[in-house]
């Protein structure tokens, strides 16, 4: 029995020794004060992220040019629809009957003409008879005149009243698919100083647009055909490519904040995606298949204020320089480094002109070691 509880005293105490020792802070000694991560070589990638708007590369507002009762709709929401087909028809009784007074006033005019002519003929007979006066030779003349204007008039009326009458009935401008519906059968629209819209036509949303705001902070970097992936929250799951077509120029300023309109071309071969979805975005502005990279921690070490430095860091740096530290010879002696940042993917940024590959840099401040860090070695630099 005293050997089986020996046995048992005995494990446990290498358990806990174990157990301490796997406490130790990877790369630091147990005694340095710091955690430490290895300096890595490996792809990394910069992304751009952005909010947009899906929509169809052409999108057509289909109106009436007249206005009355809509007798009839030949199309709904989602119907494809082909250019020159009839769609929609407003009640045409209006628009018939002032076709019919026009052309009877044309013809009004027509046979006023004829009887100028007619007039204008017999005054020529008369004049050498001395039967008519020059007056009324010059009267009869322009009063013809007058009529055959008069007739022009009439059938310029004639026109645009059988025009307004082709207007009753709506067709399509493009092939496309019915996105959107305005009215009904029996509602009345009314065309004055705007025009009244009855459909919109997306023209093809096999292949759509997405319109992103880039904030003004990173447009610098966005350029065209850049890769593009993007998520709808109609599909969380999935993960959909474009490309960039265009960066506007103009800007665009919302509770004083700039972006800049981004177009990115997207296939819909499936037609998975509509028009109006909302599209989260991230722009693949650079990558390095093979880049030196440390912990983004490693950038945002703030030593104590105790902390001991072989040799001093430098008491500024330029901007495109970021301090990194490493453990120096002595147990909680700093060593600084100072590299050219590259790109970053959030997670790990690339490192130019400092280090080695395998190296360590320290991460994070873990404990103050027995005695404390040791002799004052100046605060950071300012950059």
């Amino acid at each position: 029995m005293n050997l089986r509880s020996n046995e048992i005293r005995t494990l446990a105490i290498a358990l806990a020794l174990g157990a301490a020792a796997g406490c130790t802070r990877p790369g630091g000694g147990a005694d340095s004060g710091y955690a430490t991560a290895p300096v890595t070589r490996g792809p990394i990638a910069q992304h751009v992220t952005a909010v947009g708007t899906l929509s169809a590369v052409v999108s057509v507002e289909v109106g009436s040019q007249v206005s009355g009762k809509i007798a009839k709709l030949y199309v709904d929401f989602n119907s494809p629809v082909t250019k020159g087909q009839l769609i929609a028809e407003i009640d045409p009784t209006v628009y018939e009957a002032t076709l019919r007074q026009a052309e009877g006033e044309l013809a009004s005019a027509e046979a006023t003409a004829v009887l100028k002519r007619q007039n204008l003929e017999r005054k020529k007979i008369l004049a050498p008879q001395r039967a008519a006066s020059q007056f009324d030779l010059d009267s009869a003349t322009a009063e013809l005149a007058q009529a055959e204007a008069s007739v022009i008039v009439r059938g310029a009326s004639v026109e645009s009243a059988r025009a307004n009458l082709s207007y009753c009935k709506i067709t399509s401008p493009v092939d496309g698919t019915v996105i959107s519906r305005q009215v009904a059968e029996g509602q009345t629209v009314v065309a004055s100083m705007t025009t009244p819209v009855l459909f919109t036509i997306a023209q093809d949303i096999t292949a759509m647009h997405i319109n992103a705001a880039v904030s003004e902070a990173d447009i610098g970097q966005v350029a065209v055909r850049q890769a593009v992936d993007f998520s709808v929250d109609a599909f969380p799951d999935e993960v959909f490519s474009g490309v960039v077509a265009q960066v506007r120029r103009a800007p665009t300023t919302t509770s004083n904040v700039v972006t800049y309109e981004t177009i990115i071309e997207v296939a819909n071969p499936e037609q998975k995606l509509f028009p109006g979805m909302t599209a989260n975005v991230s722009i693949l502005v650079a990558e390095r298949p093979d880049a030196l990279k440390v912990p983004n921690a490693a950038l945002r070490v703030s030593p104590p204020e105790d902390a001991a430095f072989e040799p001093p860091p430098p008491l500024r740096l330029a901007r495109n320089e970021r301090l990194v530290y490493s453990l120096g010879q002595a147990p909680g002696v700093l060593r600084p480094i100072v590299c050219r940042a590259g790109i970053t993917d959030g997670v790990e940024t690339e490192v130019l002109d400092c280090l080695a590959d395998g190296a360590s840099v320290v991460t994070s401040v873990a404990s103050a070691p027995a005695g404390g860090f040791g002799p004052p070695g100046g605060p950071p630099p300012a950059l």
